[in-house]
């Protein structure tokens, strides 16, 4: 294996990344992304914008996207543990509205590549953890958009039994249903790709 392997999810384009961790009596090392090595696994992408956010256990942030200027992300934990979720938002996808959810620890040394077109949130499973990401474009307040945690529709299975209380914002509490926003996304259908 080279420094990165692609693991296919159940959702095409939606993909795992394994990295190869080099520990030792120190430590350990390795490289969270090289442009040339991801081309060379297939995923040829352009980052115009890093984030890093640190949350205590129980926080659930999104489920969040951009309608125009959508964002790809290549998610890390790098200390903690979060339960990941992305949703596909593509309307011409056999897989629209379907979710897949992954734990990401800064241990597994596992990445998390989600392409424009998805809808993205996780739960934070232990204090302290720091969560970062590469964009594929640069965050638009004003096209900030999302779709409410709880949607019955989509029903993720977050694990809740993990936490002992929840935390979240004010703005994430009142996101819509994806029922109620699937006449815009088809509007907005030209950032779809598949």
């Amino acid at each position: 294996m080279g420094k990165f392997k692609i693991i296919e999810t159940p959702i095409k384009d939606l993909v795992l990344i394994e990295t190869k961790i080099f520990r030792d009596n120190r430590g350990f090392f390795m490289e969270t992304y090289n442009q040339k090595e991801f081309e060379e696994i297939g995923l040829k992408l352009n980052f115009v914008q890093d984030n890093l956010s640190l949350s205590k256990k129980g926080v659930l942030r999104g489920l969040h996207f951009q309608f125009k200027y959508p964002q790809g992300k290549l998610i890390r934990v790098i200390k903690g543990k979060v339960y990941d979720v992305a949703v596909d938002l593509r309307i011409n996808s056999p897989t629209f509205g379907k979710w897949y959810g992954v734990e990401l620890t800064g241990e597994n040394g596992l990445a998390f590549y989600i392409p424009e077109g998805f809808a993205h949130g996780f739960l934070t499973l232990e204090d302290d953890t720091y969560f970062f990401y590469k964009c594929t474009e640069i965050y638009y307040p004003e096209y900030d958009s999302g779709i409410i945690w709880n949607d019955p529709d989509i029903d993720i299975k977050w694990p809740l039994e993990k936490v002992e209380e929840l935390i979240i914002s004010e703005k994430d509490k009142n996101l819509p249903k994806l029922k109620d926003i699937i006449d815009k996304l088809k509007e907005e259908g030209n950032w779809i790709k598949i």
